[in-house]
């Protein structure tokens, strides 16, 4: 556990303050990867996915499997440290919310929104959308990497950024329909229990009966994947924030703008970070103590 908060500190620091090296969170290696196992007629077209994911993860497991306990510990924090910081993003997700509030104009907020929205067809820059959008890309691009970094170690956090590419954008595209949907539902089990535990920190971070009210509305029908109560608890808890700023500013509930709703939206995000970290120091301080 503390080789896992180390890494993810200065995955942390070093993506915040040495902006240059997110340039090195490129995948088009992967988007060539899955394009040229899909279009080789000696691999099956159901196994496209599963060979694109192998290729690259499994040399990393035996990476990870070797180093681990080896040489103090050293060369698996390191390993972790890379990786996760690959695996972490690729975008900045503060600066991609930074260039939606400092947009001049309409079309430049769609423009600088787009990078919230993978998928590119769905942009929209009114307040319900662009928070539940902050949030999904929160799961996509810090806990996602960050749950799966602690389940499994670098193969996870790295395995996972691959089925989200896979289930997104051009790696989509280029594995064809049906894998393509099947890279979307493993991508959505993936999300499950991150999205789980991320409504539960929202509950602790922000109002606990918005958020576990929103929950249960979604899981009226049964266990489902999907990100709908992660979405409705962000929204409602959002809400409820801005609803008491009003109040203490003007003494009377106001409609918040689209982007005060999306800076709230942030912090909300943040919030939901911290207490992990908090968690996890509080897991390694206990490891120490025992």
């Amino acid at each position: 556990m503390s080789t896992t908060l180390v890494a993810v500190l200065v995955t942390l620091l070093v993506g915040h303050f040495a902006g240059p090296l997110l340039a090195l969170r490129h995948y088009d290696w992967f988007v060539g990867l899955v394009g040229a196992v899909a279009g080789r007629e000696a691999t099956p077209r159901a196994g496209a996915l599963w060979a694109a994911l192998a290729i690259p993860l499994l040399p990393l497991a035996v990476l990870q499997w070797f180093w681990w306990g080896w040489a103090w510990g050293l060369p698996a924090l390191l390993l972790g440290i890379v990786v996760l910081f690959y695996a972490w993003g690729p975008r900045d997700l503060d600066q991609d919310v930074e260039a939606i509030i400092e947009a001049e104009g309409p079309q430049a907020r769609r423009d600088a929104a787009a990078h919230l929205f993978p998928f590119r067809d769905d942009v929209r820059c009114d307040g319900g959308p662009l928070v539940e959008a902050v949030f999904r890309c929160a799961l996509w691009r810090w806990f996602g990497p960050l749950f799966w970094f602690l389940v499994l170690g670098p193969v996870g956090a790295l395995g996972y950024r691959l089925v989200a590419l896979s289930a997104q954008g051009e790696a989509r595209r280029r594995l064809g329909e049906a894998q393509g949907r099947t890279a979307a539902t493993l991508l959505g089990v993936l999300d499950w229990p991150v999205a789980q535990l991320m409504t539960l920190t929202l509950a602790l971070a922000a109002d606990f009966d918005a958020v576990i009210q929103a929950w249960r509305q979604w899981h009226a029908d049964g266990v489902r994947l999907g990100l709908g109560h992660l979405e409705a608890a962000a929204r409602a808890s959002v809400a409820v924030e801005l609803a008491e700023d009003a109040l203490d500013a003007d003494d009377g509930p106001a409609q918040a703008p689209a982007l005060l709703e999306l800076r709230d939206a942030m912090s909300l995000a943040w919030r939901i970070l911290v207490i992990w970290l908090g968690v996890m120091a509080l897991f390694v301080v206990a490891g120490f103590v025992g």
